[in-house]
């Protein structure tokens, strides 16, 4: 295929076309290649003359095959058939839930046990109601059970806490967010209360530890949710730490996408003969097609990706950037160029960040562009593409970006930037 070029002159003082109109040089064909050099010309994203990752670019191209056999889960057990409390039952039912998902049914059965347990799974499979629903009827059951969820970012323990929410109505359950980003005020006064369930990032944590406003010794229960990117953001000390104020013996649980050596250090030294659970087959999606857009030396980056949203498959687009001010500004030329358009990265307060996630999620902005931070744990429903505007760092960091896309059987498209 021929690389893709603008339609539309380059530089300043191009006419903007209306948001929803359609380009004139028709569909951006996309280039298969398994070499480029490094980036040049385009928007940079507040990058100064940061060489691009060495990736395998052959690695971000796989077409879906629209004839090819789809594989029917049969789960063993129905959410009716868990012994669990009927109050709950009947609230699982009122969100729809019928049949776990693979790695709900494999884990749901040995966390009710008391088993410690170790899940991996690829993202997007449901494993957060593969502990919430089990620990929650651990909580109605013993009325001094508390439960500890340690969590990589703001936006997925928030996420947590909001499924939970839809869990407990009328249970009686009540959960503390504590989280980075926000007053510490209002967190150590919801954690005056004695919520059951405390949702937070090992910094917050390690820091309301500190403050003695918070006391794990009545923690019986301890989840560790995405625990190979804590380790990846540098948190391995602080999980550490935190794991060894738990009382013992305690129940614990991990939760990860990947197992490193440091990982299975940590699940040594803090789980009990843990039962393994692996539903993880691929490392990306089947349903997500993905592909390269080839921008030629001297080609306009931005007249291109303008190319591409203004087409209407383009709905719901999720855009990655590397650096917090890079994110910030493609956003801002992107709403000056008629789009809607949001961003969130790590120099927003946690209530902008939740905003502007709160507009993508209910469709009121068609774009959210993002650095790595929304990469892992949200669950961002109907997301039609993911676009890598600049290149990942890792193909860790890439498999997790796509994995916006693609969620819950539907199909989804990944786009990656290649500049020659």
């Amino acid at each position: 295929m021929s690389d893709f070029t603008s339609s539309r002159p380059t530089g300043r003082g191009v006419a903007r076309r209306p948001f929803g109109a359609r380009p004139q040089g028709g569909r951006p064909s996309f280039n298969r290649t398994s070499s480029y050099g490094n980036n040049r010309g385009g928007s940079r994203g507040g990058r100064a003359n940061r060489p691009s990752p060495v990736l395998d670019i052959s690695r971000f191209i796989n077409k879906t095959v629209v004839a090819e056999e789809v594989v029917v889960f049969t789960p063993k057990h129905h959410f009716a058939d868990f012994a669990i409390d009927t109050r709950l039952k009947t609230n699982i039912q009122k969100k729809g839930y019928l049949d776990p998902t693979p790695i709900q049914d494999r884990s749901i059965p040995h966390v009710l046990c008391g088993e410690d347990v170790v899940g991996i799974a690829n993202t997007g499979t449901g494993k957060t109601a593969a502990f919430l629903i089990p620990l929650i009827n651990k909580v109605l059951t013993g009325s001094r059970e508390r439960v500890l969820i340690m969590v990589p970012t703001r936006e997925l323990a928030q996420q947590i806490r909001e499924e939970l929410r839809e869990f407990t109505p009328g249970l009686g359950i009540y959960a503390a967010t504590c989280v980075g980003g926000a007053a510490i005020g209002p967190q150590m006064g919801e954690l005056r209360h004695n919520p059951q369930f405390v949702i937070g990032t090992p910094g917050r944590l390690k820091d309301l530890l500190e403050r003695r406003a918070l006391n794990l010794s009545t923690f019986t229960t301890a989840v560790l949710d995405e625990a190979d990117r804590m380790l990846d953001m540098g948190f391995i000390a602080d999980m550490r730490k935190i794991l060894s104020l738990l009382p013992a013996p305690r129940h614990t649980l991990f939760f990860s996408a990947t197992l490193s050596p440091e990982i299975e250090r940590l699940i040594g030294e803090f789980l009990n003969n843990p039962t393994r659970i692996s539903v993880k087959t691929r490392d990306t999606s089947a349903t997500i097609e993905q592909d390269i857009v080839r921008v030629p030396r001297g080609a306009n980056k931005l007249d291109i990706l303008h190319d591409l949203l203004v087409q209407p498959e383009f709905n719901k687009v999720l855009i990655f950037g590397r650096t917090k001010h890079g994110v910030e500004k493609l956003s801002k030329t992107l709403c000056d160029r008629g789009f809607r358009s949001e961003s969130i990265h790590g120099n927003k307060t946690q209530s902008k960040r939740q905003k502007a996630l709160d507009l993508f999620k209910k469709d009121h902005v068609q774009i959210l562009v993002a650095t790595d931070v929304a990469a892992r744990g949200l669950d961002i429903s109907g997301v039609s593409h993911v676009i890598n505007y600049e290149l990942p760092s890792t193909h860790e960091d890439y498999i997790h970006r796509i994995g916006r896309t693609g969620r819950a059987g539907k199909k989804g498209k990944a786009l990656t930037f290649v500049e020659a």
